[in-house]
């Protein structure tokens, strides 16, 4: 998610001699606050897990992340994209009747893909474009070691956190049976709806009801 102090040596005056004044110690460096570990909790209809977020390796991710998770940005989205192999992605279709469309979103964010955190089991990175500066609010939690994401592969798929409790909920969203369903995307530069099939996505709709902070 080493300092020493100084220590001021005194030198022995010879007797009669005048006394001085002895320089003032320097005030002792002020030390840094460690960074915040906040933590989010998920509410699903599959159950309830918490992510813990380092902000010290990844602090622009982060703040993006909890400006949606602020903006309630994430309730009422699914996991739209499950590979029970590789990752559960969400946090960028929400459920409009029979369809699943996706919500618009802020500005890209630079891509943190190297601060040195790694796609391991229970972790969570940004999901985006081959474009490593084009993250916004979609997420992956990693449910399996995933060294093919890190850097320098294409940049590395920034990872800003981890699951620490819940993580039997994010198996048995894994384990959901999956198949081929429609999704309406919105067009990056043009914002038109454009309706594509995708082959990952739960039968049956896992449902983000609830993301906050702890």
């Amino acid at each position: 998610m080493k300092r020493r102090t100084a220590l001021l040596a005194l030198a022995l005056v010879p007797v009669l001699a005048c006394a001085q004044e002895k320089p003032a110690a320097p005030a002792p460096a002020a030390k840094t606050a460690p960074a915040k570990a906040p933590k989010v909790r998920f509410k699903t209809t599959q159950g309830e897990f918490v992510v813990e977020l380092n902000a010290e390796k990844a602090p622009l991710t982060v703040e993006n992340f909890l400006g949606y998770v602020k903006k309630k940005h994430y309730d009422g989205t699914v996991f739209h994209r499950v590979i029970a192999g590789f990752m559960i992605q969400g946090g960028g279709f929400a459920v409009e009747g029979a369809k699943l469309v996706e919500k618009p979103v802020g500005k890209p964010i630079k891509n943190e893909g190297r601060n040195g955190l790694t796609n391991d089991l229970g972790t969570i990175a940004m999901a985006r474009t081959n474009d490593p500066n084009s993250a916004t609010s979609q997420f992956f939690i990693n449910v399996q070691d995933n060294a093919g994401l890190n850097f320098p592969s294409n940049g590395g798929y920034a990872v800003f956190g981890k699951v620490v409790s819940g993580m039997e909920v994010v198996d048995k969203i894994k384990a959901v049976a999956t198949g081929n369903k429609e999704l309406v995307m919105r067009h990056p530069l043009t914002g038109e709806s454009l309706t594509m099939p995708s082959p990952d996505v739960p039968a049956d709709n896992v449902v983000i009801q609830a993301v906050t902070i702890e």
